[in-house]
């Protein structure tokens, strides 16, 4: 067997366009065979965080006003979509205006580089140097691949280019390929709480409040005097004595009118 050895990429296993042929089943060594490695490097995360009310829900229809003060509409919300509240998941018929939503929207990103190391053994069935050469693969088929510029063969421990492959010779060659990419995932996390309950309605007709008497002030009974036992001296005599006076007076002056009058009676006889 010839074996073809580089260091990165020895034949670049191109298929071209309509080179592949069914009508030769000439025997083969092999077929290509194909091996990928995968390698990960650091993920990175970025977390944005939204806050809104919602205003308006119709429906699977939902506004919610932003904290900028902008309104954003959601249509179509689907049933699976959730948020937690209070413990509690809840769907988008369950969503009441006033309630204070906020999203988590976790986004990861890990760099991986994927190596594919593809191998082809066939038959040579056909060269076209220095561009291609038909290898006959063992299910019978036939496979044209190109050959990168300046590619180098060795064959028997000598090294040649395309011109030195002849038919008939079995050829092993690789090919090497690093893909880097960038794998991207998204976790979206939705918590919310319920609006504070709404006042109590104020009533149109007054209200009476029926308050309790208040307490009688506590009466205070008079304690009963004991009687004297003599009673105090208010006034002398003396004005008893002047009564007196003035009244045996008015007795002695009303006894000589009398006998005045009398007198008068006497002379007129």
């Amino acid at each position: 067997m010839i074996s073809i050895k580089s260091s990165r990429t020895i034949l670049q296993c191109l298929l071209a366009g309509g080179a592949l042929c069914v009508a030769f089943s000439l025997p083969a060594a092999a077929q290509v065979k194909s091996t990928e490695t995968v390698e990960h490097g650091v993920a990175a995360k970025e977390v944005k965080i939204e806050r809104g009310e919602i205003v308006y829900v119709s429906g699977n229809d939902v506004v919610v006003k932003m904290e900028d003060g902008s309104l954003r509409n959601f249509f179509n919300v689907p049933e699976s979509t959730t948020i937690s509240v209070a413990g509690k998941q809840l769907n988008v018929h369950q969503l009441k205006p006033g309630m204070k939503v906020e999203r988590q929207t976790i986004t990861t990103s890990t760099p991986r580089m994927i190596t594919k190391v593809e191998t082809v053994t066939g038959k040579v069935w056909h060269v076209t140097p220095p561009n291609s050469v038909t290898l006959s693969l063992e299910d019978g088929t036939n496979q044209t691949f190109k050959i990168p510029k300046g590619q180098k063969f060795t064959i028997n421990g000598e090294e040649t280019d395309a011109f030195g492959l002849k038919k008939g010779m079995v050829v092993s060659a690789q090919r090497v390929t690093d893909t880097p990419e960038t794998v991207v995932t998204q976790e979206v996390r939705r918590s919310g709480t319920m609006p504070p309950p709404p006042p109590a309605p104020t009533p149109d007709v007054p209200i009476l409040i029926v308050t309790a008497p208040p307490a009688p002030a506590p009466v205070m009974e008079a304690k009963a005097e004991p009687a004297p036992t003599k009673l105090p001296k208010t006034a002398s005599e003396l004005p008893l004595i002047g009564l007196l006076g003035a009244l045996f007076c008015g007795i002695s002056l009303m006894i000589i009118a009398i006998r005045k009058l009398a007198a008068g009676f006497h002379l007129a006889e």
